[in-house]
């Protein structure tokens, strides 16, 4: 059975990430649970055994479409969160117009990311006459190491989950240090819980009601910026499948 939550499984708050685990396992009846923390999360989401999980919205509608259950939308209690929607900071080391960051290196963690690959993507597209626009990618591995990159001037501009933007700044705020906000990216859904396909997600719902009203966990929630979920119609993620038409239909931007 795996088990994993590695969307913002900071060293900062893995303690309180195993206790939300458990916390949602054990209002389902089930106990010991123990996460997996392979680096590689994008195996553990193939995995057969895959229990309970939260995935990003981009692998979520494309290379998962279809292959993963969605089960519920987690709130987070962050700047550029609304309710179940979030969004990306960009942020480079001077405030500028868009259009003056044209030739500028660009850190982008993965091709895979909503936050930080897309959410790019859309705030630059319209500066992009030809699909091209930065004169170089720096692809880093992660939102961290992004913001580090700019931070310390091997890329001049990035896109940050607006959840790691509010983790840093409570735990590490040295990595923003000299970084300034020159846009936001459009609002799509949060991070997905999923399980499965051959899962009942409504047990898991049920646990995650539970869970989210439970006042023990209280602390954990806090930690974890945690406020609440909502259970969307799961089309509410073809949002971003939409915002990536309509780029590409604009002239799209070359990243990766």
């Amino acid at each position: 059975m795996t088990i994993s939550l590695p969307m913002y499984d900071w060293p900062e708050v893995c303690q309180a990430t195993d206790d939300w685990a458990a916390g949602v396992l054990r209002h389902m009846g089930r106990a010991g649970c123990r996460l997996d923390r392979n680096p590689d999360y994008f195996s553990g989401w193939r995995r057969r055994d895959l229990f309970f999980s939260q995935t990003c919205g981009y692998p979520f509608t494309h290379e998962f479409r279809g292959k993963l259950a969605y089960l519920a939308t987690p709130h987070y209690t962050a700047p550029g969160c609304e309710g179940a929607d979030y969004c990306s900071f960009i942020f480079a080391r001077e405030k500028s117009p868009l259009a003056a960051f044209k030739g500028s290196r660009a850190a982008v963690n993965n091709p895979d990311s909503m936050s930080g690959m897309l959410a790019l993507k859309l705030v630059f597209v319209p500066e992009a006459k030809s699909g091209e626009f930065f004169s170089s990618i720096v692809e880093t591995g992660g939102h961290i190491k992004s913001m580090i990159a700019v931070r310390d001037g091997a890329a001049d501009i990035c896109a940050i989950d607006s959840v790691c933007v509010a983790l840093a700044q409570r735990y590490r705020p040295d990595y923003l240090s000299g970084l300034v906000e020159v846009a936001r990216s459009p609002m799509v859904p949060c991070l997905p819980y999923v399980t499965a396909l051959d899962r009942d997600p409504m047990a898991f719902r049920r646990a995650l009601a539970k869970a989210f009203a439970d006042p023990d966990l209280a602390p954990t929630r806090q930690a974890l910026l945690l406020d609440g979920h909502s259970v969307l119609a799961e089309c509410a993620y073809d949002r971003i499948l939409a915002l990536e038409r309509h780029m590409e239909q604009a002239g799209g931007l070359k990243l990766l």
